[in-house]
């Protein structure tokens, strides 16, 4: 964590087990999100205070008749602990007796030694006095001290200050005081304003989850405005840190294998209740291909493991409309391949769907450009023949067995195609000679990667002649 910057802080609110509001404190830094609650801390004692609790003290606790003697305890030798005051009850004998302290221990019970004694052993003995007075030998005992006071805060108000009449030492005092719960790191973190799996958008709230497993829930906030700015706030830095990561690893490689972007999506998925949900990927866009992991690659061989993985210039993205959308989640795109069925994802704003989209197609055509050429098998009037895709020529139509092209045409005269969806693919051309259109129909068993390859090396030829393609998209 960098600890040369000062933080940006906020007070926000979770909510417990039982969904009660705990106040939480929010310290941003540039790279941690650090969550606070506030804890019960002892202040330092005096010197002389902090003799007289480490001493053995003898206390003697007069009652009315027939009264008891007004406290309570816990612990025993079946805890391994001592037996402590745990409660002194207002206006008892021994809260009267001004000697007490909640967190003393008792050693002895009118001279006989109790510390190897069960607490119901103790219970029974103050029972049994049938005086009117009993002689504790007593000691601070500090470590019970701080939850025992805590217990009583709330029930009775606070125990911790002497009492004006009592001539006993101050108790540690305790103060709230804003204790770091929990250290998000923001590198790989997600920020996410829905209910996991669902497109439920929370209004007041969001969550943000590290790479390290640690989860914040959902913190919310008692204006929509200050929300959303701590969202983005957060949101900002975790693209910043995304950001200087890639240009870190890109020192490391060739140029041909830089890493585009990487950012988290959401893919919409089915389960076996046939019910639909959204699960976390994270994307990445490196050198030639697509990937989609589980977790971030943390090391230079996760990126061989990675089991969704694509060409780029083999697929196809697609920013989906409002009337496409699968639910209620705004900002969605498919990928569709030749492979599997279209791949819907779900970016967390309009912005960085832009800025994906703008990824995918220079690293599409990036990727072309290096490639120049692909070759599809498929068969032209019974001719088993190869298709030929080629940033310099364009379309041209290879016949196996007499090894010869058959026809050949550049990029800008393609004047229309379609599909039958199964195998067969119509392109239209225009004819420099005749000026008339030249149909020609080829079956490919791979037709959508081709035509998807179609669509890609006609984008990397149209960002060759038109430099600014790209920045207008």
């Amino acid at each position: 964590m960098a600890a040369t910057e000062e933080p940006e802080i906020i007070e926000s609110l979770l909510k417990d087990a039982e969904n009660k509001p705990v106040p939480i404190r929010l310290m941003l830094y540039p790279d941690a999100l650090l969550i606070q609650k506030q804890e019960w801390i002892s202040v330092q004692l005096d010197e002389e205070d902090e003799v007289f609790l480490n001493m053995v003290r003898e206390v003697e606790i007069k009652r009315e008749p027939g009264a008891g003697f007004g406290l309570c305890v816990k612990g025993g030798a079946e805890h391994r602990l001592p037996v402590l005051i745990s409660r002194i009850i207002k206006n008892e004998a021994a809260e009267r007796c001004g000697q007490l302290l909640v967190g003393d221990a008792i050693l002895r019970v009118n001279g006989v030694n109790v510390e190897s004694c069960t607490h119901d052993e103790v219970v029974s003995m103050l029972k049994e006095v049938k005086e009117d007075s009993v002689s504790l030998s007593v000691r601070h005992f500090r470590p019970a001290s701080y939850f025992l006071n805590k217990g009583n805060e709330t029930r009775d108000g606070p125990h911790f200050a002497k009492q004006e009449s009592s001539q006993l030492a101050s108790l540690p005092r305790l103060e709230k005081e804003w204790m770091t719960a929990l250290t998000i790191p923001l590198l790989y973190a997600r920020v996410s304003r829905y209910i996991y799996g669902t497109d439920k958008l929370r209004e007041d709230s969001f969550d943000i989850v590290g790479v390290d497993g640690s989860k914040s829930g959902p913190m919310y906030f008692t204006e929509k405005t200050t929300m959303l700015t701590w969202y983005h706030k957060i949101s900002a830095k975790t693209q910043s840190l995304l950001s200087q990561m890639i240009q870190m690893t890109n020192q490391l490689m060739v140029k041909e294998d830089h890493i585009l972007l990487m950012c988290w999506t959401y893919e919409r998925t089915s389960n076996d209740q046939n019910w639909r949900s959204w699960k976390e990927k994270f994307l990445a866009l490196k050198a030639a291909d697509i990937y989609l992991f589980d977790v971030p690659p943390m090391h230079s061989s996760d990126w061989s493991k990675c089991e969704m993985k694509f060409k780029v210039y083999e697929c196809m993205l697609k920013l989906l409309k409002d009337n496409e959308l699968p639910d209620g989640r705004q900002h969605c795109c498919s990928i569709l391949t030749g492979a599997r069925d279209a791949i819907c994802l779900n970016i967390d704003s309009r912005t960085e769907l832009l800025i994906l989209e703008k990824a995918w197609y220079r690293s599409s055509n990036l990727a072309v450009k290096r490639l120049q050429s692909k070759t599809f098998g498929c068969t032209w009037q019974d001719h088993l023949s190869g298709l030929i895709l080629d940033m310099d020529q364009g379309f041209s139509l290879y016949d196996h067995q007499t090894k010869s092209i058959l026809w050949s045409y550049r990029f800008a005269q393609l004047k229309s195609s379609s599909d039958d969806g199964v195998s067969k693919l119509t392109l239209n051309f225009l004819s420099d000679n005749t000026k008339q259109l030249e149909t020609h129909v080829i079956s490919c068993s791979d037709l959508q990667t081709l035509i998807y390859c179609i669509h890609s090396f006609l984008s990397a030829k149209l960002s060759t002649v038109d430099p600014t393609f790209l920045g207008n998209h």
